[in-house]
């Protein structure tokens, strides 16, 4: 919206830094931050009065996770609120490809929403039918694979582009779309599993998005392709102000979700903000990237996987608890312990598909 002031400019005064994406990325990041550190204790005191007893704790739970009971969750609204002010103030909103990572954002936060209300209202973690989530979840992911592929320059269409290997595209034809539809929803539950531990999910999103929203001002850039050797994708810019804005307010959900958690991201939040992960991926042609990247919510999803297989053939556990990161409290480690190592692969796995731009 504020991109509007550039037609007040003559070129040469402060009207014209509206003009500049990164100028416009730091503004979404500072009005993401405000916006959580303004509405953070005023959202929690209305979940603590709305919902009583909280979040229901598992029972079949690492024992440690009791004394989280009473504790709010639907935190995600701080984050999804903060994102989605900052996107609108400051993007170019004739911009398809911040119109397609919104819809997605906004679709899987109000599909988590419905699910933490229903475990909130029945006290209980079972909430929306996994299959019903997940066949919501695949048409508006199937919407965003169609609109992103109508506004992909026409060489890139249906294509999937591979890191590392220079100018290799595969021609994926009628597949691309129920591949960027796994992409999506297989993001959106990945970061859902990761969610079980107080900061656990939000840190690591934070670094993917960082990380994909650098990728996406360069894919965007014709200058930066041409040097890195890469795909250029017009438009996909703007989408640095989105991740601008989706860091901004997750450090101020960060603040109030630190151990001792006073709220929970909750399903709202995981599923949102998977879903935009996976949905700048498809729109960036970067989705193979994004598994490293996000390598941790792969390992994460494929814990839970594994267990639930070879339970079924056996009888027996590979892990002590699924997702993985209950397997290491089983095993006698802090949260804190697990959550700061946990990050610190985060960053890794980032630096890595960083390094994919200009590994060729």
């Amino acid at each position: 919206m504020l991109y509007w002031l550039t037609l007040l400019s003559d070129g040469g005064d402060f009207f014209n830094l509206f003009r500049y994406i990164t100028f416009r990325a730091g503004g979404a990041f500072l009005t993401a931050l405000v916006f959580g550190f303004l509405f953070g204790r005023p959202l929690i005191a209305v979940l603590r009065r709305s919902q009583g007893k909280g979040q229901p704790i598992r029972d079949d739970g690492p024992e440690g996770h009791f004394v989280k009971a009473g504790t709010p969750t639907m935190g995600g609204l701080l984050i999804v609120g903060a994102l989605l002010t900052s996107t609108l103030l400051w993007a170019r909103l004739d911009n398809p490809f911040i119109w397609i990572v919104l819809f997605v954002t906004m679709s899987f936060a109000l599909i988590g929403f419905l699910d933490d209300y229903a475990k909130v209202k029945k006290q209980s973690s079972a909430g929306v039918p996994g299959k019903v989530r997940l066949l919501i979840g695949f048409a508006i992911a199937a919407t965003a694979a169609i609109w992103a592929a109508q506004h992909h320059p026409e060489a890139l269409q249906n294509q999937l582009a591979l890191p590392v290997f220079k100018d290799t595209l595969i021609n994926m034809g009628m597949f691309f779309v129920p591949f960027s539809m796994i992409v999506i929803v297989g993001a959106a539950n990945a970061v859902n599993l990761t969610d079980g531990l107080d900061g656990l999910a939000i840190m690591p999103v934070m670094i993917a998005a960082g990380t994909l929203g650098v990728i996406a001002y360069a894919v965007g850039r014709v200058d930066f392709t041409e040097y890195l050797d890469v795909h250029y994708v017009p438009g996909t810019g703007e989408i640095l102000i989105f991740t601008a804005g989706l860091f901004g307010g997750g450090l101020g959900f960060l603040w109030y979700n630190a151990p001792p958690a006073a709220v929970f991201m909750g399903d709202t939040g995981s599923l949102a903000l998977g879903g935009a992960l996976g949905a700048i991926a498809v729109v960036t042609k970067h989705e193979i990237v994004l598994a490293i990247v996000g390598g941790l919510f792969v390992v994460e999803a494929l814990s839970v996987i594994i267990q639930v297989l070879y339970f079924k053939r056996t009888g027996k556990r590979v892990f002590l608890m699924a997702p993985i990161h209950h397997h290491y409290e089983k095993k006698g480690w802090a949260e804190s312990t697990i959550v700061i190592r946990f990050w610190i692969i985060s960053l890794i796995l980032a630096i890595i598909g960083l390094a994919t731009l200009k590994v060729r």
